[in-house]
Parts: structure tokens; C-alpha cells; sequence
């Protein structure tokens, strides 16, 4: 963990070589977090529609709000994953993981990090807290050490499904990936999943487990008591994703072929 550590804190060095640039995307990230506000606000604006599908407009936004803390916790580590393929497999560069001794996916992910990501972890909290209040959400200790649990397993979640999907590279060298398909596909984790379709429910829930990032853990918080058991998985999901993400992880690398001929 200590060289972990230090693999953080040269990132750190070079990425605050320039200040006013790191701190000018921190703002843009916050921007660009706010613009999915505006996107519920624009959808919702009126008397005509209070709510989706049972579900009102500060119901709305506080599950956005939510989903905006692991999904942060996620893009802090997860940058790697998105060029994985391009990087490490196509241009050689997992050669050079390969012959350190420590684990390769650990060295992958630590190697880089979007620290802009902080820019979404303050308006999600932002929003989380003001859409509470007026939404009566009381908050104890448990409460607090549950946001804390769930937004860990989230961001697992979140990194699982990423490592999967990297893990395919060794496979198939394929430059452009899956990845930002699937990240998008996460966005719609960011609303009540009851306002989609079956078919897109079931993905969320039981192919890529999206729903389990932050709708069902934002239920703890809304007294919805019909998701009770759901909400409280997500902890165990994240360990499953975890492990079946691991696995590929592994058996991909034992069939990685390095570059050149």
C-alpha cells in the first residue's frame, strides 16, 4: 500500500506543476455535473409534470445527487480502464507492468488518476444535502456510515464492470473499446429505475448492475420500503462484481501475448 501510496503522490506532483490548469478543469467538472441538473430541471419544468412514474421532481434530483459521489470515487481511479486497450495492449505498454512485482491491475489503476473527479464529488453532495432537506431526510450515524458503505460499493461496482470490460482486451485488440458505450449506459443509473422499460430494468439490475450504484441505495434514504432488500445488497454485489471482474482480470493476463512477433 505504501508504494501505492507513492504512485499517488508523484501523480500528484506533476499534475499541480499546473495549478491553474488542474484547478480551471475542477470547474469544469463542476459545470459539466450541473448540466445534468439542468437536463431534470428543463424535463420537469411545469405543472404538468410533477413526477415520473410515482417519483417527484426532489425525489429526482436527490437520487442524481447520489449517484454523483460514487460515480466521482470511480472516475478518481478509473481513467486508465477507458484507453486500456489502446495503451497497454496495442502500444506494449502492459510489458512493462508485467515485469514489476506487484498486481498488474493495481499498477494499471494506480498509474493515473482524474483528480478533477473531486469538481462531481462536491455537487453531488451539494445536492444530496439541499434535496434532503427538502425532501425531511433526517440523518443519524448509521445514516451517514451508510452513505459512506454504499458509495464505496458503488464506485466498486463502477470499477468492477470497467475491469471486465478491459479484461476482454486481451482477447480482442480493439482500440476504440466498449467502454464509453457502457459509460453511458451508466447514466441511466442516475434516475428511479421504475421510469424505464422492463427490458432496460433487468439490464440494470442483473446484466450491468447499474441500479445497484445509486437507485437502490438512495432508497435507504426515501423510506421506500419496497426496496428494502435491494437496497441493502449493493454491499454484496459489489463484492460479486468484484470477484467476477478479478477472475477475468487474471485469466485474461494468462493469455496475454505481449507485442511484436
Amino acid at each position: 500500500m505504501s508504494i501505492y501510496f507513492q504512485y499517488f503522490i508523484q501523480f500528484l506532483k506533476s499534475r499541480l506543476e499546473y495549478k491553474l490548469d488542474f484547478f480551471a478543469e475542477i470547474f469544469a467538472n463542476i459545470v459539466t455535473s450541473f448540466s445534468g441538473l439542468l437536463f431534470i430541471f428543463f424535463l420537469m419544468d411545469g405543472e404538468q409534470i410533477n413526477s415520473l412514474r410515482d417519483w417527484s421532481r426532489d425525489e429526482v434530483f436527490f437520487i442524481y445527487g447520489y449517484s454523483l459521489i460514487p460515480m466521482a470515487l470511480f472516475g478518481c481511479v478509473g481513467i486508465n480502464l477507458y484507453r486500456f486497450g489502446d495503451k497497454y495492449i496495442i502500444q506494449g505498454a502492459f510489458d512493462r507492468v508485467l515485469l514489476r512485482p506487484l498486481d498488474s491491475l493495481a499498477q494499471v489503476i494506480f498509474e493515473s488518476f482524474n483528480l478533477e473527479s473531486v469538481g462531481s464529488l462536491i455537487v453531488g453532495l451539494t445536492i444530496f444535502f439541499y434535496f434532503g432537506s427538502n425532501l425531511k431526510v433526517e440523518l443519524g450515524v448509521l445514516d451517514y456510515l451508510w452513505l459512506l458503505l454504499s458509495a464505496f460499493s458503488g464506485a466498486i461496482i463502477l470499477l468492477s464492470v470497467f475491469v471486465f470490460l478491459s479484461s476482454l482486451s486481451f482477447h480482442f485488440e480493439d482500440r476504440l473499446g466498449i467502454a464509453a458505450p457502457v459509460y453511458n449506459l451508466s447514466r441511466f443509473g442516475r434516475y428511479p429505475l421504475p421510469i424505464f422499460n422492463k427490458l432496460i430494468q433487468f439490464v440494470l439490475k442483473w446484466i450491468v448492475p447499474f441500479a445497484f450504484v445509486a437507485f437502490y441505495p438512495a432508497t435507504h434514504f426515501l423510506d421506500r420500503k419496497e426496496y428494502l432488500t435491494l437496497c441493502y445488497a449493493s454491499p454484496l454485489v459489489s463484492l460479486a462484481s468484484a470477484s467476477i471482474a478479478y477472475a477475468m482480470w487474471r485469466f485474461g493476463v494468462s493469455r496475454y501475448a505481449s507485442t511484436g512477433n
